[in-house]
This record gives structure tokens, sequence and C-alpha cells, in this order.
């Protein structure tokens, strides 16, 4: 098991496109799959944004930390190839950063989902209040990350959805062809 941690809020936040950057297929052995694991997490002073004309997002430090926050997993188990592999997925418009992100938990007596975050609905979710069980910040965690370089002019002002990514984009970023990415 890798000891590298990554802080994912865009397209590979879907567990199969990250096994389809590292593992060669969305579909990955049983053993590649268990050598990962998925936390919700929430990374304060950044904002997350659609990059105009493609299908991922891009992330920029805010002046005003206190108020903004990207919503996206913690990836544990990571190791140096797939470090490797995930900044040649990136490529020249990010840089990867050190950053520190709060982990997401379900207040005592929440109810909890198992498995993999499949979606920011259920991200998103888990922030809502439910009765009086709501989720809570946990333990600050390190990890990298991927912040936008690019140049903010190509940025939008609206923020990158995930699920509309899923929905229409996510198959075939799956399928392509890695010089198609």
């Amino acid at each position: 098991m890798g000891d590298h941690i990554l802080f994912c809020y865009g397209t590979l936040m879907a567990p199969q496109m990250l096994h389809r950057v590292i593992h060669g297929s969305p579909t990955p052995e049983p053993w590649q799959k268990a050598l990962i694991r998925f936390q919700p997490a929430l990374l304060h002073g950044y904002r997350r944004h659609r990059v105009r004309g493609a299908d991922y997002p891009g992330i920029v430090a805010e002046s005003d930390s206190e108020s903004t926050a990207v919503l996206g997993v913690l990836v544990y188990g990571l190791t140096d190839g797939d470090i490797y592999r995930l900044d040649k997925y990136e490529g020249g418009e990010y840089v990867k950063e050190t950053v520190k992100v709060r982990t997401l938990r379900a207040s005592e007596g929440a109810s909890k989902e198992d498995g993999e975050v499949t979606s920011e609905r259920q991200l998103r979710n888990m922030l809502v209040a439910a009765g009086s069980q709501v989720v809570d910040e946990g333990e600050e965690v390190v990890a990298a990350t991927y912040v936008w370089i690019a140049g903010k002019e190509r940025l939008e002002e609206v923020e990158w959805d995930f699920e509309t990514f899923k929905r229409d984009k996510l198959a075939w970023w799956v399928g392509a062809k890695e010089s198609e990415w």
C-alpha cells in the first residue's frame, strides 16, 4: 500500500476515473481496488471553478478563506507510481501543492453510508442537517492537490458541477485513449 494522500475535487472524484488513470482500467482488479480508500473532505480557502471550454475544474486560493471551501474526497493509499501517472494526467495547467484538508464525518448518532463516495450529491447531503444530525469536520489531514495555474481568465465564475460531469462526460473520459485527454 502506498503512503501518498491526494485531495481530489474534480474528475478524479469518480472512482472509475481515478482507477482508469492509475491502473489503466476503470474496473481494476479487486486487489488494486482494495489498496485505495476514499474519505469525504473539505478544503478551506479555495474555490472550484469551471474551466472555460473544458470538462474539468480548477481550484484557486481565495483571499476570503473564511467563507470559501471546496468539497471533495481524500484518496489514501497512493503509490509513487500512482502519483507519477496522476502528475502526467494533470499536465501543465496545474501545480501540485501540499494543503491541509478537513475530513468529514457523521455526527454521533447520524446514519453513515458505507462504500466509496460516488457522487457530489452524496457529499453535499452529508453537509445538510438531517434532523439534529449533521456532518462534522473531523481531523486535519495534510494532502497533495492540484491547483490551477493556467490563468484566471480561463476560469468561469460558476462552480464546476460533478453531477453534470458524471451524467454528460464521465463515460467518454473513462473510455477515451490517454492521448485524447
